[in-house]
């Protein structure tokens, strides 16, 4: 159903290296670039994207109060990855790697960080370990 989402970024290249470590460690590579800088990240045709680039209005770029992308990851230990690469380049920490709800055959397992812009996102994997 969702074809891609759109961040905006006060710095480019800043926001380039993050995403270029965090999705890469789900199979996301750029796949789009446009001549305002926006890169478009993907895992395969058909799939949903990621795009973060300037604003079209030209205004700063500003987080939505309330808004998270989230990611899916294959493993447990893709999401401890995932929290891992945002921490170490540039994101913020907003819920470490754990177990939200009970442990179980639907168990939630997640981790909640922020971009270098602000941005919120989570990488989880449902299910059980």
């Amino acid at each position: 159903m969702i074809g891609y989402a759109m961040l905006g970024t006060r710095d480019q290249a800043r926001a380039n290296a993050f995403y270029d470590q965090v999705l890469g460690l789900v199979g996301g590579k750029r796949v789009m670039q446009f001549d305002n800088g926006e890169i478009i990240w993907g895992n395969g045709p058909g799939k949903p994207m990621l795009a973060v680039g300037p604003t079209y209005d030209g205004q700063p770029a500003t987080v939505g109060n309330g808004s998270m992308l989230a990611l899916e990851a294959p493993t447990r230990a893709i999401v401890d990855a995932l929290h891992a690469a945002a921490l170490a380049n540039g994101g913020r920490c907003e819920g470490p790697p754990g177990v939200r709800g009970e442990e179980g055959p639907k168990a939630f397992y997640a981790a909640y960080f922020r971009d270098p812009d602000g941005h919120k996102l989570c990488a989880y994997r449902s299910g059980p370990a």
